[in-house]
């Protein structure tokens, strides 16, 4: 077989000297913007936010100038559907402090991207119709009822609809408790703007709408129960390691399939098995306006990571029908849910993800998965429990490096929902968890409490001086084989995906606020196991 070259399909940390520097500091209280429009007279608006949490940032009210008439067009365009491409950010980045009154300042190199004029507009409680939406309770029953009511069930008792939350196997109780859970702690915690309340608002409800239509299809179909996941592969690595590559050339395998992006956010009813009715599902539109809108709200998501209705997508998104999934703590600074997701036994989700893969391979043969998502890292156990047969590909890398990158990414995230962004806060927290996940990894291989025979690891820097090799070996552990024709896709999937055409994804070891000899130490059993060379 012919060989790949190397490839550098990575972030480069870079140095973020002479920037502004978002900071900690004792008893602040968060701000809503910068530049000309902050010093300009302001009124207080009601804010959706809990007052109990950090005191809500003032506004000016609206304005009738051509300019922000302007402005709320393109605000109101782009929200309900307009390509967010015909308009450029504004200059002049908003800015953030981080708060926590427990804590000494901290200078960060993390610094908030620009948001679009329109994003600031919003936020200002400038767009009725955008505002008064964010404002509608994000409560239980409030949710549930609306939720509801979009399939066709008003009449229902709050109780009646709760049920059809659950069926035997996947139970009504727990999804109600852990939404409970999600939604208090996004009341007291996560300090959403207004774009952040609406954006989660209408998240919230697909997560609902889909739970009712999953429990609805299997009345419908119990046979659907009966379909075979026969040996998924799961792409496991943390973050930022090389999972995205991998996926994109194993999903270049045209004996694999790789969820798309559409298929996650919206499984029922099954796809179409005809290609055609199957690329033209009205789902995919839906499905790129959830998925795009938050890159359209904060500049540079692009760069780190793309989404969209026709991308592949990691399979995370199945468990968050259970209201039991890391997707929530990446969009939101909500700890005290992310401590009770840490300590949950993972089963109920990862029932409810193989039933989306039951119902999706419904209608067409049986498939061979290749799944992919970091959460998998930390519940190994859990995964085989739920598929035997499973095969995973953890990959690894310096963990400095990938908890900076990992860092930037969630702070990113969270500054597309939220005017607070603590990414001090994110770096201890993610170099706890992985320090815990790691130890775990190391322990169980060790002990040989996981099937080895089921795993395959590799070093991202093998990956990027020798792509080819890691395929092969991967291929062969796996008893699969890798045809000349195959291996001649999976070349141009490696070389036609440009790393870089929505700029570099620039990033500070820094941001990880822990000396990097004590930090290097915390994980040196991990490094020393697995033979992961440092990056720096």
């Amino acid at each position: 077989m012919a060989s790949f070259d190397s490839c550098s399909h990575t972030k480069t940390p870079v140095s973020r000297t002479g920037s502004t520097r978002a900071t900690t500091r004792r008893g602040c209280s968060p701000t809503a913007g910068s530049g000309p429009r902050a010093t300009r007279a302001r009124e207080p608006r009601s804010c959706p936010r809990p007052a109990s949490r950090t005191t809500c940032p003032t506004t000016r009210p609206a304005s009738t100038t051509p300019r922000d008439a302007l402005r709320s067009t393109i605000a109101r365009r782009i929200w309900l559907g307009a390509s967010e491409h015909e308009y450029a950010p504004a200059p002049g980045a908003d800015r953030v402090r981080t708060c926590d009154p427990d804590r000494a300042t901290v200078d960060m190199t993390w610094t908030p991207p620009e948001r679009p004029e329109w994003v600031r507009a919003i936020n200002a409680g400038e767009i009725p119709t955008i505002s008064d939406e964010a404002a509608l309770p994000l409560t239980r029953d409030a949710l549930l009822a609306e939720a509801a009511a979009r399939q066709g069930r008003m009449a229902e008792s709050p109780a009646a609809i709760a049920r059809g939350l659950g069926r035997a196997g996947f139970e009504a109780d727990c999804v109600i408790e852990n939404l409970d859970r999600l939604l208090e702690a996004l009341d007291r915690e996560a300090d959403l703007s207004i774009v952040g309340r609406h954006l989660t608002r209408r998240f919230l409800l697909r997560l609902l709408e889909v739970r009712f239509q999953l429990m609805a299809y299997l009345d419908e179909d119990p046979g659907v129960m009966d379909e075979e996941i026969a040996a998924p592969l799961f792409v496991a690595g943390a973050p930022r390691t090389g999972t995205t590559i991998l996926h994109t050339l194993l999903a270049a395998d045209p004996r694999h399939r790789v969820p798309l992006g559409w298929e996650f956010l919206r499984p029922v009813p099954p796809p179409s098995p005809d290609p055609e009715l199957r690329a033209h599902d009205p789902r995919i539109a839906l499905a790129d306006r959830e998925l795009v809108r938050p890159q359209t709200v904060v500049a540079g998501l692009l760069a780190i990571h793309e989404y969209g209705g026709r991308n592949p997508k990691e399979c995370l998104s199945a468990m968050s029908f259970a209201f039991q999934s890391e997707e929530f703590t990446a969009r939101y600074a909500v700890p005290s849910y992310e401590r009770w997701l840490l300590s949950s036994d993972m089963t109920p989700a990862y029932r409810i993800h193989r039933l989306v893969l039951q119902v999706l391979q419904r209608r067409g043969r049986a498939t061979a998965w290749v799944l992919k998502s970091p959460v998998h890292l930390h519940s190994l156990p859990t995964l085989f429990e739920v598929y035997p047969d499973a095969r995973v590909a953890i990959t690894h890398r310096d963990p400095l490096t990938l908890l900076a990158s990992l860092t930037s990414l969630i702070a990113n995230l969270r500054w597309a929902h939220s005017d607070v962004v603590d990414p001090r806060a994110i770096a201890e927290s993610h170099i706890e968890r992985y320090r815990t996940t790691f130890e775990q990894l190391v322990d169980r291989s060790e002990s040989g409490s996981l099937p080895s025979e089921r795993l395959h690891h590799s070093l991202f820097a093998d990956f990027q001086q020798d792509a080819h090799g890691v395929l092969t070996r991967l291929y062969r552990r796996f008893g699969l084989s890798l045809p000349a024709d195959i291996e001649a896709e999976m070349r141009n999937a490696l070389y036609g995906d440009q790393a870089d055409r929505h700029g570099r994804h620039a990033y500070s070891h820094h941001d990880l606020t822990a000396d990097p000899t004590a930090l290097r130490a915390a994980f040196s059993r991990y490094q020393t196991y697995f033979k992961i060379p440092p990056d720096l």
